[in-house]
């Protein structure tokens, strides 16, 4: 029997947990880069872009080379030298198109690009691929207590000018991380959109992967050790839902274990998930955790 979250006709609605220690997990650059805070409850955030990045990444170094997984959302890519390459290759005229070159268009960018047939894109601007509102959604995700950025100073021993070499042997630099946090993360798959998208079973079996394993290609000295430790999908045999979301996000807790005040690893909470009395129709599937 197929694990149910492996179903691209089904709802699932899902939450993640991952953990950052002595890192950034997603600079603020109107902060100088600082890690993200909500600034009345000091709760660490990292937007849904930061997330998204990891799993295209981890799709392109994959299988980027594959026919119909390309990404879109490139590094110092031109968006509009890629919704021009849908109408070379349809032979349709960007400057002047009609309603039915647009939808072409579209179609073209949803088979060939990864990243639009899941997430979507706005693709009006310029050369108009039309839009897309993809079945997969990501939240922002938030901490569950309060970090504590940090800027910490550092040195090296290598001059950046040449004029300075003689009068300073070291120079000063700067690093933000947050000394600990667990983030939690909310997630959204609509089967109703992935008909439009042409969103299908390969595609999801290759999110779920992405999702976990995005995180491997992404280290840095600057996020310090950042790791997913939990993936709790609900199913919905209703492609409508037979719940809301947010009753069964209730069912996953992360709590701080008793006497600990300011974690510093996973092992400071303890991670409860009720799996008992679910909705008819709905189905918890433990990826991790």
């Amino acid at each position: 029997m197929p694990d149910p979250h492996l179903d691209p006709d089904k709802r699932h609605d899902f939450v993640y947990l991952f953990d950052v220690e002595d890192g950034n997990p997603n600079g603020d650059p109107d902060a100088g880069n600082l890690p993200r805070v909500d600034p009345e409850t000091m709760q660490g955030l990292v937007t849904d872009v930061a997330v998204k990045r990891k799993i295209r990444d981890y799709i392109d170094a994959s299988v980027g080379g594959d026919e119909d997984y390309k990404i879109y959302m490139q590094h110092q890519g031109v968006l509009n030298e890629q919704h021009q390459r849908a109408y070379d290759e349809l032979n349709l005229d960007s400057d002047n198109p009609s309603r039915e070159d647009v939808d072409e268009a579209r179609a073209w960018m949803c088979q060939n690009f990864y990243d639009i047939r899941t997430f979507g894109a706005v693709m009006s601007t310029g050369v108009n691929a039309g839009q897309v509102r993809g079945p997969m959604q990501l939240t922002f995700a938030r901490s569950v207590d309060p970090v504590v950025p940090m800027d910490v100073s550092i040195t090296r021993v290598a001059i950046t000018r040449s004029d300075d070499a003689e009068s300073k042997e070291t120079e000063m630099g700067r690093k933000a991380i947050v000394p600990y946090g667990l983030y939690r993360g909310h997630g959204f798959y609509n089967p109703k959109l992935a008909e439009d998208t042409g969103f299908g079973s390969d595609d999801l079996q290759l999110f779920w992967q992405a999702l976990q394993m995005g995180w491997e290609l992404d280290r840095s000295a600057s996020r310090g050790f950042v790791a997913l430790r939990g993936l709790y999908v609900f199913t919905h045999d209703n492609p409508l839902g037979n719940a809301p979301a947010h009753t069964l996000f209730d069912r996953v807790e992360a709590d701080l274990t008793a006497d600990v005040e300011a974690p510093r690893k996973f092992g400071h909470y303890d991670v409860t998930v009720e799996d008992d009395d679910l909705p008819t129709g709905v189905t918890l599937t433990r990826v991790l955790g």
